[in-house]
Order: C-alpha cells, then structure tokens, then sequence
C-alpha cells in the first residue's frame, strides 16, 4: 500500500508552483542534489552485486546440498539406500554447517537488522527457524538423542536463497530510471565566447551564456534562442511525438533533440535548475514513495513469526515444567518450528510471480513491479497519456480533398509533394508517406521558398504552387469553401495553385482501433477512464467524446501530471497511470500503477511497474483481468502455506499426546514439504483470461 503522508508531506517541495522557486535553493541543496544523484548510482551498483551475490550463494549451496540429502538417514530409508562409514554423520556435519553459515549469512544478518529495527518478519523466522534446526541437528551429532534436520536445514536455506534472487531481479529496474534521465543530458557545450566556440562540461554552464547547438545535437541547458530556427524533437520530455517549431526568442528545453537549422541559445537555467532536473527530482521523489510498498506475504509472515516462536518457545517450557527431558522438550520445539517455518509461505508469492510473468510476456504484459500487477484489482481510475497510447503517435492523412474541378485527390496530393519533400516538418512526413503508400511519383520543385510560419511556396511543372496554414488564407483574405469540415482533431494545411485554392489535406493522429473496446470494457468492469494530455481542450474533448470516456484534462503541462494524479488520489481513487515520455516518468511512479506503453521511451518504461510491449490498450484490460486471477492464487497459496499450521501445528506442540498421537519432527518436515507441494501444483494451474 501507498505510503500517502509520505506524499502529502513531498507535495510541497517535489514540483514549484513556478519555474523560479528552484532559484530559491541554496548552494548547499545544489550539492545535496547531485550528491543524492550520486548514491542513486552507487546504489545501483551495489544492487547488482547483491544480485551476484544471491546466485553465487544459490549455486554453492545447490552443490553442497545433493550429499548432504544423500548422508541423510532419512532420505536414505526413503530410497532404500545404505551410505554409511566410519565419521559419516561429522561429514554430514561440516557440509550441513557450510551451508547454514554461507548459505545462512544473508538471513542470519537480516534477522539481526529486523531484531534492531524492531520489525520481525520473514528473515526473523528464516534465521530463527534455520538456527535453532542447525543448532538442535548439531546436538544430534555430539550425544543429544533425536534425528537431525540437516537435509531439511539445506533445502530450506536453498529454496529461500532461490526465491530472494529471483526477487532482487525483478526489482531492480526500479534503480536505473535517473541513470536514463541523466544519459538525456549532453555531458558537453559548445560556449560561444566573442568570436571563438570553446567545448565546456555542460555542468559549467551559468545563466546569461551563448551556446552552438549543432544540427542534431541535444540541448544542454534550458534556454531561450538568441538566433537561428529548426525543429526541436521534445518527445522524450513533453512525450509529445511532433517535433517542434523553433525560433529566435522562444524557450528550448534540455535533453530535447534539435533537428536541421543550427542555433544560438542563451543559457535561463544552468544544469542544477533546469527543467530536466526537476523531471529527475520528481521521480527520485515518487519513486522513493514507491519503496515504501510491503508485500502480501512479508504480513502473513510477520503473523506466522509471532505464532511460531510463541509457540516454539511456549511448547518447550511447557514439556520441561511437564517433567520431560530436554531431548523431548527440544524435539517438540524443533517440530513446530520447522511445521511454522515459511517454506510454503516463502514459496507462496513468488511461485505464483513466476508463473504469472512467463505467461504475461507471451500475452504482450511486462511485469516489472509485481505489487503494482498485484493490485491491478484495486484500480478504480485509469489515465491515459494521449498520444502514442490511445492514438498511433504519428501525423497520417485523413482526408484530401480537391475543389479544382480539374484536379483530383491524387494528383493534388501528388503535386503538394513536390513541396513537402524539401520540408522536415512533420506534417510534410505524413504527406510524403501518404504518396509513397500510393505509390505516386514525386515531381521536382524549383524556387522553393519557406513562408515563415505559414507553409511553403515553390515552382511545380512551371505552375506556382503553395501550402500554406489556415492563418495564411485569413491574411490574404482567400475565402474557404462553403463545406469545409474538419473534425477537431485534424490539422489542415490549403493547396493553392497560382494562388488560387485547389484543395486542402487534412491530417490528423489517428486513434488506435483498440482503443474503444478497451474503454468500453473498463466501463464493463466499473473502471472509469480519464484522458490527460498537453494538447488543446478541442482534440482533448474530441478524443474523449469519440472514446466514450469519463472526462478529460486538457492543456496539462509536463510538470502538473504528477500533480493531477495527486489529486486523484486525494479523492480517494485508485489509480493507474498509461504514458510513454519522460514528462509521465513522475506520474507513472506516483500512479498507485505506472503502465508504460511499449513505444515510448526507457525511462517511461523503467519508471512504470509493467509495460504493454504492443502498445495495445486492449491489453490493458487483459492485465486487470489476469491480475485478479493471479490475485487469488496468491491469497489461496498463502491461505494454504499458513492454514495448514492451524491443525500441524497443535499436533506438532503435542496437544494429543496423551491420546498418543504425536508428530515427529521427520513428519513435520513431510508435512512442510507437502504443503511446498500443493503450493507449486496451486501456482501452476494459472491461466490468462484474455
């Protein structure tokens, strides 16, 4: 669950109300920052090696076990097998001790840090149950009368070394997301001083320098361009998949992508300020809100470590004042907390995760954050970022239409292309792919000129030719033919030939197929769907209406979508956040449920906890669906894993030994590993409801 007055308290620190509240931090938080960015990496690092360390372990403890099973008396009854020589059980011994020290030292140190956090859960009953096996197993050996619990000891301390590698790998995406937003920085500037260009670290830059940004080139620090024109990419900040058309006097921000024109920008924000800091700072923020989440299982553990040590210890006193002996006291002991010990419990969660991620990616679901799949059921708001998720993320021609009575749509388009191919814009994109779909030569153009901000103009086949906006028609005055439609979510751009109007294309980002029937079924399953997005109120309530969804929330700038999802969440929502720029990596991470959509960027990917690799938000109700089912395995398997100690365990303390049925420790471990069993079969039986 969602630590909410962790939120409350980051809200009034994450996101300024305005850009100039960054320039109230001190020199000190400037350092604290990248001093935070820093131990973000070395974290990383050490998670990885954590990693390493867990399947090394797992792999020296595989070895170790198979003789240690083998010199078992036990197994060797079960087998009919008669491995017996002189010092056998000492051999026995040494194996069983390297395991329980190497294999054990990650659960015996974390048992000592949840004893000093005052927080017993699944280590405290780990190492408490491997402890006082090994311990009661090694008094077997030197004189105690009893049976060892040495082949049970290994296997136990094997499966949780297994199930706590598979965990760390799971989890450990969740590090890299500020690596990634970091990597969108340049590490270098062209400073222009006077006449000569120099190349700085892009964290020397102060506000007030002139910096050359290159065609193609990333933009190394907030700005405004003092000259020169191109189009910015900004998708991988603003998610927005249109480049941008950019000139002297207006902002650019770092990290977005400059296209042909070369420009000179001087510096508004140095590093430490600028607008893809923030970005990183907001997801340092939610992510560390995120950290907070306790599984399922750590709760039922932390129950069943109360229960078994109370028990454990409750049993042994109780048969030492009943006048048994130590042997029988300890033996009685021994049993319960192998009965309690998380074996099943252990096994419960993650069994169910494997089998349910393996079966997720063959149905286009990443689950990379499995509390977030696991909650999938609580989801009571879905937002949808627009672009690239309910829509395709790209211009295509809609429409074309020809008013020359001597010109059709083909040949209309056919001419328009001999302008845009000298374009980089990217309606000029849609048009030229519109053509080669087509399958229409391209004539050639001559004279081409750009009509600054309004089209472009040229000599086609000895005709003059222009496309041009909307705007440009209004300022000289060319009347619009009496049906004209366009819907409002297409962009318009007019043909004129001889400066005379032969016919418009209209284009627009065409909604995906898919995208009504996932809103209709969300609706079906009593989920309301909300669409967030930068574009204007007219396409936002377009798409809603033509979706059929609950609302919309327009003209949303990157920076206010961890806000909107904030705000949702104070009403009481549940919610789950679709998106793909970097500008939803904030609120994918705030989102009780981040959902990125396979086309969008890493970082969008990394933030979130499951990815739809086919961008399908079909699929999205697919996860819902399949994260209820995998839901009630995991409660059915936990149900199970602690359920079967309500009557072991009584049995095991020997409630019915005066009626003369009492468990051995040997019956113990069977049952603990039946209950292993019918755990597995349990989680194996999950299937996708597509």
């Amino acid at each position: 669950m969602k630590n909410h007055d962790h939120h409350s308290k980051e809200h009034h620190h994450i996101e300024p109300a305005n850009g100039h509240d960054h320039h109230a931090m001190s020199a000190e938080d400037d350092k604290k920052k990248g001093h935070d960015l820093h131990m973000e990496m070395a974290g990383h690092d050490h998670h990885a090696m954590m990693i390493a360390d867990f399947r090394k372990r797992f792999y020296v403890v595989l070895a170790l076990t198979v003789p240690v099973m083998l010199l078992s008396m036990q197994i060797q009854q079960w087998l009919h097998l008669d491995i017996s020589f002189t010092g056998s059980p000492y051999l026995l011994f040494a194996l069983a001790s390297a395991v329980f020290v190497y294999g054990g030292w990650p659960f015996l140190t974390g048992w000592l840090s949840e004893m000093k956090d005052k927080n017993p859960g699944m280590m405290t009953l780990i190492g408490f149950a491997i402890t006082v096996a090994y311990t009661y197993s090694a008094a077997t050996v030197f004189g105690l009368k009893g049976m060892d619990f040495f082949w049970e000891l290994t296997t136990l301390i094997l499966i949780m070394l297994l199930g706590h590698w598979i965990e760390m790998r799971s989890v450990a995406g969740a590090s890299r997301e500020l690596e990634l937003l970091v990597q969108l920085m340049p590490a270098e500037a062209h400073l222009i001083d006077g006449k000569n260009t120099t190349e700085v670290k892009t964290d020397s830059l102060k506000t007030g320098d002139l910096i050359l940004i290159k065609p193609g080139e990333k933009i190394p620090a907030d700005g405004i361009i003092a000259d020169g024109e191109s189009y910015l990419n900004e998708s991988m900040l603003t998610g927005e998949s249109t480049p941008v058309q950019k000139s002297t006097g207006q902002e650019v921000i770092a990290g977005a992508v400059n296209g042909n024109g070369s420009l000179r920008v001087k510096v508004t924000h140095s590093g430490e300020d600028s607008y893809l800091s923030k970005v990183i700072t907001l997801v340092k923020n939610a992510q560390d809100a995120k950290s907070n989440t306790q599984l399922l299982a750590d709760k039922a553990a932390k129950w069943l470590t109360i229960i078994a040590l109370v028990a454990g210890i409750g049993t042994f006193a109780f048969w030492l004042a009943d006048g048994k002996d130590l042997a029988f006291a300890m033996e009685r002991m021994v049993t319960v907390i192998v009965i309690c010990c998380p074996h099943a419990l252990g096994l419960a969660v993650p069994l169910v995760v494997a089998k349910s991620t393996s079966l997720s990616a063959q149905h286009g679901l990443l689950i990379k954050n499995r509390t977030a799949f696991e909650n999938a059921r609580k989801i009571t708001t879905i937002v949808f970022d627009k672009t690239g998720t309910l829509t395709v993320g790209k211009f295509e021609v809609s429409k074309v239409v020809a008013l020359n009575k001597g010109i059709n749509e083909n040949e209309l388009i056919r001419l328009a292309s001999a302008l845009e191919q000298n374009s980089e814009h990217p309606i000029a994109a849609g048009i030229l792919q519109k053509v080669k779909d087509l399958k229409i030569t391209i004539p050639g153009a001559e004279n081409f000129k750009a009509i600054t901000g309004q089209g472009v103009e040229a000599s086609v086949e000895r005709k003059n030719l222009s496309v041009v906006s909307p705007g440009y028609l209004t300022e000289k005055k060319i009347k619009l033919p009496d049906d004209f439609t366009a819907n409002d979510t297409e962009t318009v751009v007019f043909v004129l030939i001889e400066n005379e109007l032969a016919g418009y294309i209209a284009l627009s980002d065409e909604i995906r197929p898919e995208s009504a029937e996932a809103i209709k079924t969300l609706k079906a399953e009593n989920i309301k769907s909300t669409l967030l997005t930068g574009d204007n109120q007219k396409v936002a309530a377009s798409v809603s209406k033509t979706l059929g969804m609950d609302s919309f929330m327009a003209e949303v700038l990157p920076h206010q979508k961890l806000e909107k999802i904030k705000e949702l969440q104070g009403k009481g929502e549940f919610v789950a956040m679709t998106g793909d720029g970097v500008n939803d990596a904030p609120a994918l991470a705030q989102a009780d449920i981040g959902i990125a959509v396979g086309s969008g960027s890493d970082i969008a990917a990394e933030t979130a906890g499951i990815v739809l690799v086919n961008s399908n938000p079909k699929d999205i109700v697919s996860l819902i669906l399949f994260g209820k089912s995998t839901y009630r395995k995991m409660i059915q398997n936990l149900a199970w894993a602690t359920g079967y100690n309500v009557v072991a365990l009584p049995l095991a303390a020997g409630v019915l030994y005066n009626q003369g049925i009492v468990l051995s420790p040997a019956a113990g471990a069977i049952l603990m590993t039946v209950s292993t069993v019918v755990v597995a079969i349990n989680a194996s039986m999950l299937k996708v409801k597509a």
